[in-house]
């Protein structure tokens, strides 16, 4: 009987979620023995014409991470849509919009200009020259991959069937997500294959926390020594715990370091960074408009701290003066 064949792919990502796939250590052995990889360009020779040759279909599973930002990476989650039975977003990026989704803070040619006009980076280019999708030398034509004027996520320009989240996913989560599609037990399609709980609920600091409104400042990891027992929250830490789904095994927490969102919103919530905004606001120790403001502005970076996993995700999706040129509108949701 054949295995089951899948693929992964890498879009705008760190590479961190192929480096989870690694992760697996020996287990990736017993994947292996239960699916065929056939198309994984980071680890496999495998060309683009090899999966366009494929019949339609033909993996069960294809796991695509990382956000959409270029013509290149929206045709290749389309080809990936077209060759695969069940897609799945795999990781924040693909998720959510992820960090690179932060980029929807800035215009595309402001983008562009810090890196190739202002000099702020390491980029040799006296000329300013900016890249553009077509360039005619002697030689003949060169050709780039043209940047959207935003930063989407996977399902904003494909049907996604599955969504396994986490910046990387959890290793149990991806082993879980390989298990069902080989033994034909995927649950409905759209579903986040992961706990919808709190992580608050799996917290193993939850028994610290107060009942009570206790916020009265906030600090960052680096300015005090944080107590490896006590709620992030009591010790005035910005914690996404309470508008984050659980399912990382708390790896951060078990580190000592707040939840910063990555396993995205439960079901229900439209707006990740707007529940936690929300639920933060609700444990301040004051009912004082004049001194809520004051705790509220220790707060450093708020959009890239509320929404670092999902601002393509957000109700805000991206900056109201972004350039309207170039890219594909995001479709309503």
């Amino acid at each position: 009987m054949d295995k089951p064949k899948v693929g992964f792919y890498w879009c705008a990502s760190c590479g961190g979620c192929e480096e989870a796939v690694v992760d697996l250590a020996e287990t990736i052995l017993d994947v292996v023995e239960v699916v065929d990889i056939v198309f994984w360009p980071c680890a496999m020779d495998f060309k683009r014409e090899d999966v366009e040759a494929m019949p339609d279909g033909t993996m069960a599973a294809c796991f695509v991470n990382g956000a959409v930002r270029t013509s290149e990476q929206r045709a290749m989650a389309e080809l990936c849509r077209r060759k695969s039975q069940s897609l799945v977003a795999f990781g924040s990026c693909a998720h959510l919009g992820g960090v690179p989704g932060l980029a929807n803070l800035h215009s595309r040619q402001s983008i562009l200009q810090a890196c190739y006009g202002d000099g702020v980076f390491t980029t040799v280019n006296p000329d300013r020259v900016v890249p553009g999708p077509r360039t005619e030398r002697p030689e003949g034509s060169l050709e780039l991959p043209e940047l959207d004027g935003e930063v989407k996520r996977l399902d904003h320009c494909v049907t996604v069937d599955y969504y396994l989240p986490g910046c990387p996913p959890p290793v149990k989560l991806i082993v879980d997500a390989v298990t069902a599609i080989v033994e034909n037990k995927l649950p409905p399609e759209g579903t986040v294959l992961a706990p919808d709980t709190a992580l608050c609920h799996d917290c193993p600091r939850l028994d610290s926390k107060p009942e009570e409104p206790f916020i009265d400042r906030f600090r960052r990891p680096h300015q005090i020594p944080i107590d490896p027992e006590k709620c992030f929250l009591t010790q005035g830490l910005l914690c996404l715990g309470p508008a984050t789904r659980s399912g990382c095994d708390n790896a951060c927490i078990q580190g000592n370091m707040p939840c910063t969102g990555c396993m995205g919103p439960l079901s229900g919530v439209r707006d990740q960074g707007a529940a936690a905004l929300s639920a933060v606001a609700s444990l301040m120790a004051t009912n004082d408009a004049s001194q809520a403001d004051r705790v509220a502005a220790e707060l450093a970076d708020l959009a890239g701290t509320l929404y670092r996993y999902g601002m393509p995700s957000s109700l805000l999706f991206k900056k109201a003066e972004q350039d309207r040129t170039g890219g594909v509108p995001c479709p309503s949701e």
